[in-house]
């Protein structure tokens, strides 16, 4: 409960109050994948209960709080537990797919193969806006996911950029520029021990720290592709508690999120 009520203050401070009264996504859903990320830890009676990166987790690792910026701009959620069809994904506008599972997180992982990933990009050149967010080397599985990213121009080096000692916040802090083409205002944001991009055409950098790629965009037909490598906005790192306030991920969840719906091919 505590946790939803930090979420709830947090929302009601964002600057886009006046965005989310006027609902920019109304009509629009979002759905999580939990086929690729399809996780599972016992309760405390023993049941296996799916966490890591979903919804309804209001814990560290859930992605609650960015669930709540999607209501607040009128954006349906909802999840997909299987593999994507052309049927299945038609139900939705957006499509995120969030850290998929190794053989250490998952007994039986759901590997992307290719024709999932014919399917996902058909999806997109029709309109869709997918979205990628891997992990660094020790935590995702790259081998079988670039298959689908290498089809938009993407590739995840699988490494591990910004690792951190204890609190030393600055080993994980990027500042992004005012004027950006997604994060309007300027943010100084923390990711930490992510995998840095490669890219080809279609794809193209959207930030880049030095030499290295962070984010990058592409745009296929109708539609529309947002990659990182880090979940970056989970709870931890969104819910004003462990980071000093100087860092703006909330803020910079809230802008991907209009970005993301203003992606949308109406």
């Amino acid at each position: 409960m505590k946790r939803i009520t930090i979420s709830m203050m947090l929302l009601c401070g964002l600057a886009l109050t006046a965005m989310a009264q006027q609902q920019p996504g109304k009509g629009l859903t979002v759905t999580l994948d939990y086929y690729y990320n399809n996780e599972f830890k016992p309760d405390k009676a023993g049941n296996p209960v799916r966490w890591h990166y979903i919804w309804n987790e209001t814990d560290n690792g859930g992605i609650s709080i960015w669930g709540g910026i999607f209501d607040s701009l009128g954006v349906k959620r909802d999840s997909l537990l299987e593999a994507p069809t052309a049927a299945n994904l038609q139900k939705t506008n957006i499509y995120m797919i969030i850290d998929p599972d190794t053989e250490k997180e998952s007994p039986h992982p759901n590997y992307m193969n290719e024709k999932d990933a014919a399917v996902i990009f058909n999806w997109v050149k029709a309109g869709g806006v997918l979205v990628l967010m891997e992990n660094d080397s020790a935590n995702a599985e790259f081998d079988h996911f670039n298959k689908l990213s290498e089809k938009f121009g993407i590739h995840f080096n699988g490494d591990s950029r910004n690792r951190v000692q204890g609190k030393n916040w600055e080993q994980g802090t990027f500042n992004i520029p005012p004027g950006h083409e997604i994060f309007k205002p300027g943010r100084k944001v923390y990711i930490k021990e992510l995998s840095t991009l490669q890219l080809k055409s279609p794809a193209r950098a959207v930030f880049k720290d030095g030499q290295y790629v962070i984010m990058a965009k592409a745009r296929v037909g109708k539609g529309t592709v947002f990659a990182v490598g880090d979940p970056w906005f989970y709870n931890e790192y969104v819910d004003g508690k462990r980071l000093p306030s100087s860092y703006q991920n909330v803020e910079a969840a809230a802008d991907l999120t209009q970005w993301i719906i203003s992606a949308v091919s109406h």
